[in-house]
């Protein structure tokens, strides 16, 4: 039973995620830990996550959308897509192994870090684009939201790297348009865990309101100082994840 001292704190937590992963994603680097330590099962801590998670996503995804940032429209494909494929990729869970992906996951996310970091030219400006738009929806966006449903850290960086260097959009925008992936993604995975029942509701409900509070901050802060902000912050969660994952390896 949560006294009122942890859900304040879970609260808490999901606010400073909501406005971290707004910026740069990495918030459930945040809020999983934080359900964790309140006592929560590892799969209902994850089920909940996604619950609260959908509300910053889907928040910042709308304020970006507001700026002009993203035509929320002109993604329904990826959305739906995306949904689709996290769903199917948390209903797997029970039937494949997943321990593979988490240890070559921190080598990626380092690398990732390490390229936000030195990469020189990296702004807001859009760049080459090295894949068709056609080929970006039907692979990367289902192959990214398949891993989320799977295992899901790093999604967010996962979908930033290929926004950038596939897709050739500049850094804010890129942000921009991995919100909404990221809403359809948590919305496919809590549709599968609300079929084992897995989340607690009233709890991922009341940390979804914190979460879309922080996420429409961070979103503010993240349009007004772009690339400057959005590349260091990337680089400190993606690091953060990895070595977390290598913390829980040891």
């Amino acid at each position: 039973m949560l006294t009122f001292d942890i859900i304040l704190f879970l609260l808490g937590a999901a606010f400073v995620a909501g406005f971290v992963d707004a910026i740069a994603g990495g918030g459930g680097l945040i809020t999983v830990p934080a359900l964790l330590l309140a006592g929560l099962p590892p799969v209902q801590a994850l089920a909940t996550n996604k619950v609260q998670g959908t509300f910053g996503a889907g928040t910042a995804a709308l304020t970006y959308a507001r700026r002009g940032l993203v035509d929320l429209r002109a993604q329904r494909l990826e959305a739906a897509l995306a949904l689709a494929a996290a769903f199917a990729g948390s209903m797997l869970v029970p039937y494949l192994p997943t321990a593979t992906f988490r240890l070559i996951l921190p080598v990626l996310l380092i690398g990732i870090a390490l390229f936000f970091a030195l990469k020189p030219g990296l702004t807001d400006a859009d760049r080459h684009r090295r894949l068709s738009p056609a080929a970006f929806t039907a692979i990367f966006v289902p192959g990214i939201a398949l891993y989320d449903g799977l295992v899901g850290p790093g999604t967010g960086s996962f979908f930033m790297i290929g926004f950038v260097l596939l897709a050739g959009f500049g850094v804010l925008k890129a942000t921009a348009h991995t919100k909404l992936l990221n809403f359809a993604s948590n919305i496919g995975s809590v549709l599968a865990f609300s079929l084992q029942g897995a989340p607690l509701w009233a709890l991922g409900l009341g940390m979804g309101v914190a979460q879309a509070a922080g996420a429409r901050l961070g979103s503010h802060f993240a349009m007004k100082n772009g690339a400057r902000l959005i590349k260091p912050l990337l680089v400190l969660t993606s690091t953060a994840m990895a070595l977390r994952l290598i913390w829980q390896m040891i």
